[in-house]
């Protein structure tokens, strides 16, 4: 019994050395055919200028369905949300969540001084009160 426990002990421990470093890049994302740069380094987020507060659908208050939606959200080079695509879900809260994003508006992302899209991710926390 103990050569088995040891065994299993080191197999479980040996698991988590992978690096970061081995983690696929993600995939580019194209807006008009420009790449869009992802946030991170020299590039900065924007600043959220406008927000909408997400509806909360009268099912999930119903149904008690609170959560948080994370959103991979593509900003074009005026600063609105062009594309969004749901990265972490709850089933009755994404489209609401999806639906405020599309109306949130971020300062313009510059590189170099021009104007460029960029993808960051955004989360929607819903909670009753």
């Amino acid at each position: 019994m103990k050569k088995l426990l040891f065994s299993f002990l080191v197999a479980v421990m040996a698991v988590p050395v992978l690096s970061s470093a081995q983690a696929p890049a993600p995939e580019p994302v194209y807006l008009n055919g420009v790449e869009a740069l992802r946030i991170g380094g020299n590039i900065k987020a924007p600043e959220r200028v406008k927000y909408v507060a997400p509806a909360y659908p009268q099912e999930a208050k119903d149904n008690r369905i609170q959560g948080i939606v994370i959103i991979e959200a593509v900003i074009d080079e005026a600063g609105k949300v062009a594309t969004t695509r749901i990265m972490r879900s709850v089933p009755a809260l994404d489209t609401a969540a999806q639906e405020a994003v599309m109306q949130w508006e971020y300062t313009p992302t510059t590189l170099n001084g021009v104007p460029k899209p960029v993808v960051m991710t955004v989360t929607v926390n819903f909670t009753l009160q």
